[in-house]
């Protein structure tokens, strides 16, 4: 290997699934070392030379080797294209965390936020039926607001990341345990990342997005059927499952 990685673990899915809590929980803990800021967004930067690629503006964000596992949470990762192959070519050795959430409820918040920052000017409804045929045209910046549907797609998203990293460097966990309740959720992240046991932090609620309106009977009926295949894709990986 031509460099020595510095970041040995990473929160790398999904958006929306509670992973910046998941972010602000671990900044809680001295023996583990964290960016100051959430979603570096290195490893989907197209724009970078990735046959020849410089990790020094990278490693600039973490601290000096102090013996701690150093990680950062860009969520996107798990979903970008060629994302995951970068980890892996950095980092053979990485480890990977995702924070799955229900991926209807998932597709909703993206869209609610999407919506609410301006993007987003058509109805949810058409988004996740006509809409989808906007990812095949679209610039890759848009390509990340219109894919409310397309992150969803948790087992194709794990077999990538099974083909490209052995089983026992990932950690898959569901949001909804971390939010009810964090401390064994987090006594399970540090057991992965090699830590002893520690108190859990006090239960917190971060980035708590818009919460108007309300998810039609129809549109839930749409995605768990665009959903059913998949989810029983990351059922036989993972053992989790979704209604």
């Amino acid at each position: 290997m031509a460099h020595q990685p510095l970041v040995n673990f990473l929160i790398a899915g999904v958006q929306k699934g509670g992973t910046t809590a998941l972010f602000d929980y671990l900044s809680d803990y001295p023996d583990i070392a964290l960016p100051s800021e959430k979603e570096l967004h290195f490893f989907d930067d197209d724009a970078r030379d990735w046959a020849q690629p410089d990790y020094a503006d990278y490693h600039a964000h973490f601290p000096a080797p102090d013996g701690r596992p150093s990680g950062e949470a860009t969520p996107i990762y798990a979903y970008w294209p060629g994302a995951l192959e970068r980890i892996a070519a950095y980092n053979p050795e990485m480890k990977l965390i995702f924070a799955l959430r229900d991926p209807v409820e998932r597709a909703w918040s993206h869209w609610r936020m999407e919506h609410a920052r301006g993007y987003e000017t058509r109805p949810f409804g058409w988004c996740i039926r006509e809409g989808r045929e906007r990812l095949a045209d679209a610039p890759p910046q848009l390509r990340r607001v219109y894919s409310y549907v397309e992150r969803g797609f948790y087992g194709a998203q794990l077999e990538r990341v099974f083909a490209l990293f052995p089983k026992h460097q990932v950690l898959v966990l569901k949001s909804e345990d971390l939010r009810r309740e964090p401390g064994p959720v987090l006594g399970r992240v540090r057991t992965f990342l090699d830590l002893p046991p520690a108190p859990a932090p006090a239960p917190r609620e971060s980035h708590i997005g818009p919460q108007s309106g309300e998810l039609a009977a129809e549109d839930i009926a749409c995605l768990r059927e665009v959903y059913q295949a998949d989810s029983a894709r990351l059922e036989t990986l993972t053992g989790i499952r979704f209604p």
